[in-house]
């Protein structure tokens, strides 16, 4: 029996079928963490952390997804037609060495996931998002070590329906992925709008902590917030150009007004397609269409402060 050697071209697409795959599983992973942590959130570990950044982290892993999933699909089939033309490739060291890696590391997975396990029920952390969360790594890991063992071992197994279950999780997973993250064009209209609450946020540190603070008033107009020396210019709505509304409603208090295209997350007039409670304090949580956010300068913890010799008097704070 002639001595099979290995290729060039066999060693890198087994070496692109492994890092596919693991791609693919640690994008797949992804998805689902955050899927679950919007659907089930947990309190005592998400209580600062905004839902933006779930949804920047789906779309990442979605755009990963779609590309390397059908890649290994691919790669993996054309390897396997390949054995079945030659079956002496079976022997290939580069093969049974990355098949061997593969199933090691998936082996320490499944091990690192049940210390995991046994290590937050110890904990009292035994929530439905991390069983989920649990089960999601089995099935990563599981799958994966199921497959190349019986690649390794040439075990006799219904391929085609196993296959078939894995690829249409994996659409499932993708396609609840894109439901929940939206359209593109939806996408756009709520980065317009997390813009505007930036901006907004901007404005309001500048009327407290610039113009308040030094001069002990409130301008009547955005405009006199602009300072040429310091290069301060006040933003502007960036979807329509317009300035924003502001409105000075007493000696310590203002109005900043806005219009939205979207219901923020954890508003009681958002329509998002996963239920979530709000978690944490948001001050600029806002429905659709035209909102005013009211602020009062606290003097306690907002102290004009005090003027040097020879300066103008500082009115008395309001009682």
């Amino acid at each position: 029996m002639a001595t099979v050697k290995n290729t060039p071209r066999d060693t890198f697409l087994y070496l692109l079928a492994i890092i596919t795959l693991v791609a693919s599983a640690v994008s797949f992973g992804i998805l689902v963490y955050q899927l679950i942590d919007i659907r089930f959130p947990d309190v005592l570990q998400q209580a600062y952390t905004p839902l933006s950044t779930y949804y920047d982290s789906i779309r990442s892993s979605l755009a990963a997804l779609v590309v390397l999933f059908p890649v290994f699909v691919w790669v993996s089939w054309f390897l396997r037609k390949d054995v079945v033309a030659q079956p002496e490739k079976k022997d290939l060291k580069v093969r049974r060495w990355l098949l061997y890696l593969t199933v090691f590391v998936a082996a320490l997975v499944m091990i690192g996931d049940l210390v995991a396990l046994i290590y937050n029920f110890l904990q009292g952390e035994l929530t439905v998002s991390f069983i989920l969360k649990v089960l999601t790594i089995f099935f990563i890991a599981g799958s994966s070590l199921f497959y190349y063992l019986a690649e390794l071992r040439d075990l006799k197994y219904p391929r085609a329906l196993f296959q078939s279950v894995i690829v249409a999780i994996m659409a499932l997973a993708v396609v609840f992925g894109f439901y929940t993250a939206g359209s593109p064009q939806n996408q756009r209209l709520i980065r317009f709008d997390d813009q505007k609450v930036s901006d907004l946020q901007m404005i309001q540190d500048r009327l407290v902590y610039t113009y308040w603070q030094q001069k002990g008033a409130l301008p009547t107009a955005l405009a006199q917030l602009n300072d040429p020396i310091s290069g301060f210019a006040v933003p502007t709505d960036p979807q329509s150009g317009q300035a924003f509304e502001y409105h000075s409603t007493g000696v310590t208090s203002f109005q900043l007004c806005a219009v939205f295209n979207k219901a923020s997350e954890g508003s009681s007039s958002s329509t998002s397609p996963v239920a979530r409670p709000d978690i944490g304090y948001n001050n600029w949580q806002h429905g659709e269409g035209r909102v005013c956010f009211d602020r009062t300068i606290d003097q306690t913890l907002y102290p004009v402060n005090p003027q040097k010799p020879g300066s103008a008097p500082v009115p008395a704070p309001v009682q």
